[in-house]
């Protein structure tokens, strides 16, 4: 069987199938951690159930499939279609593998501080941590700094003295990337009235991508963590501590801390 595959299988074959496999693993890797990508996964699974019925001789499913697949693919492309846009758009800078590094304690250490310095002086905040899915769409428009973490920058920052306090900064690669970024906001319901832009900023974000938003409240003097859409206080600053090293640690990947959550 292999011989035959071997004789048969010629040197464009090969390559053919080698630049396909690589185009398919790079489409995966710019939408990993977006809503697209749970979408695509779904689809993949609708066309091995397509194949399964061909074989099975399940004429019915195949019947239903074959009606349904062109509306299906028009269906993700127009409701996922920003998630698309953005993956295409940051295609090149994620075109060949980037060596990722463990999360880095202390900047860890100085965003749990600059978090609760700021809540303690009725100071509000946005930071936003980015993970697998590309947040540079929102970074062209702000103002770019690529500065280290620290207590005092995001201090400064945030100050309302400050001309850079509005909107948000977004923290990649250890490093705050920019300020002044401006989300999306959430238009769910289940975002109670209560909370203010910066809460539905940060769920609006977390909504599309896999990023992790920490929330100072100006309001309230609270801090909360947002991911997934879902809004999350916490109480000091060990809370948000040990939730940002769950989250962020690489073992953590695939299985972020569950812990109970509330949007309102």
């Amino acid at each position: 069987m292999s011989g035959w595959l071997w004789t048969e299988l010629g040197l464009a074959d090969v390559l053919d199938i080698g630049l396909m496999s690589f185009l398919i693993y790079q489409a995966m890797r710019v939408l990993r951690g977006t809503r697209a990508f749970q979408s695509l996964v779904g689809l993949l699974a609708l066309v091995l159930l397509y194949l399964a019925s061909e074989r099975l001789g399940l004429s019915t499913i195949r019947w239903l499939l074959d009606k349904l697949f062109v509306y299906i693919v028009l269906a993700v492309i127009i409701l996922f279609q920003r998630d698309i846009r953005r993956g295409l758009a940051g295609a090149g800078g994620r075109l060949f593998p980037r060596f990722s590094t463990a999360t880095d304690l202390s900047m860890l250490e100085d965003l749990v501080k600059a978090s609760f310095s700021l809540a303690s002086r009725r100071m509000g905040a946005l930071m936003v941590i980015e993970r697998e899915a590309t947040l540079d769409a929102w970074l062209e428009p702000a103002t770019g700094l690529d500065a280290r973490v620290s207590q005092d920058l995001l201090l400064a920052i945030f100050h309302p003295t400050s001309p850079l306090h509005d909107g948000a900064v977004i923290i990649q690669k250890g490093r705050v990337a920019a300020a002044k970024v401006f989300l999306p906001l959430s238009q769910s319901r289940s975002v109670s009235r209560m909370m203010g832009t910066r809460h539905r900023a940060a769920v609006g974000l977390t909504e599309d991508t896999d990023a992790i938003v920490i929330v100072v409240s100006e309001e309230r003097g609270t801090v909360s963590l947002v991911h997934e859409g879902r809004i999350t206080p916490c109480r000091d600053a060990n809370e948000l501590r040990s939730r940002l090293q769950a989250m962020l640690q690489p073992s953590a990947s695939g299985r972020d801390a569950r812990a109970p959550s509330a949007t309102g």
